[in-house]
């Protein structure tokens, strides 16, 4: 978040009325279980289109993009705070290629580079993009796996970043990786699909060695996956909320913490 941005956020809170909202955001911090708390959280952050017809309208739709990726920034430090171990954050769908144009895409781009340079930059978590970054132009590729890099060594909460990210990708990518890894070893087809197990292609995912997500927030009203970590989600919570991204509040925030803690999770059963 630029500097103006959290200047006016403190001066917001010292207000009167946002030293209520503050009172009323830390007596639910205090209420909250924190041994029944997700330590993977994901979201769909939803709506920045939107918002920024409805708040900036005649603004190029820029404007909804950069105060999403505030938002994120601000929903990473949520998450840190309380103390979730994996945070991911969807960014870019694959299917934004499909419905948007390089005059409108380029813009996203670079929004989302620079938010993941200022993730980077706090030196506090790893960050890494996950997805076809293939499928991106190769500047912002490399813009990205660099910040990955400089990040590496950071043993803070693990920060992923889904950026040309989408579920049948990630599948298609993971067993053309597998396949490709038995075939180095030698291994027939036929052998492996005698084999071949869950865990397997779970070794592939771009999340390999990650928990799987908890719980998965998406905002703007929309209550439907869209293909957003479908193997990884197959035993998440979902919440959804009516906000459009941009509006999402740390109370917000903190009431799908509390649902999530009132549930009795069943793994599928």
């Amino acid at each position: 978040m630029a500097r103006t941005d959290r200047l006016r956020e403190l001066l917001d809170r010292l207000h009167p009325s946002g030293l209520l909202y503050s009172t009323y955001e830390q007596r639910l911090m205090a209420e909250l279980d924190r041994a029944q708390l997700p330590k993977h959280v994901a979201v769909m952050a939803d709506g920045n289109r939107r918002w920024a017809r409805l708040n900036a309208p005649g603004q190029p739709l820029v404007a909804g993009y950069r105060a999403g990726a505030a938002k994120l920034e601000e929903f990473v430090r949520w998450c840190d705070e309380v103390g979730v171990e994996v945070v991911t954050l969807w960014v870019l769908s694959t299917d934004n290629f499909k419905r948007s144009d390089t005059a409108e895409l380029r813009p996203l781009l670079d929004v989302i580079e620079q938010m993941v340079d200022d993730l980077a930059a706090t030196g506090r978590w790893p960050v890494m993009p996950v997805g076809a970054l293939d499928l991106l132009p190769d500047d912002t590729a490399e813009r990205l796996r660099r910040a990955a890099e400089r990040t590496r060594e950071n043993r803070g909460m693990h920060v992923n970043v889904a950026v040309s990210y989408g579920g049948r990708h990630e599948l298609r990518d993971a067993v053309r990786s597998l396949l490709a890894a038995e075939a180095a070893r030698g291994t027939t087809l036929a052998e492996l699909a005698e084999t071949v197990d869950v865990s397997d292609i779970a070794e592939h995912l771009y999340t390999a060695g990650q928990p799987d997500p908890d719980l998965v927030i998406r905002t703007s009203g929309e209550q439907r996956l869209s293909g957003f970590l479908i193997w990884q989600s197959a035993h998440s919570e979902f919440y959804f909320h009516e906000a459009l991204w941009p509006d999402f509040r740390k109370v917000d925030f903190i009431r799908a913490l509390r649902s999530y803690a009132q549930r009795e999770r069943r793994f599928g059963s």
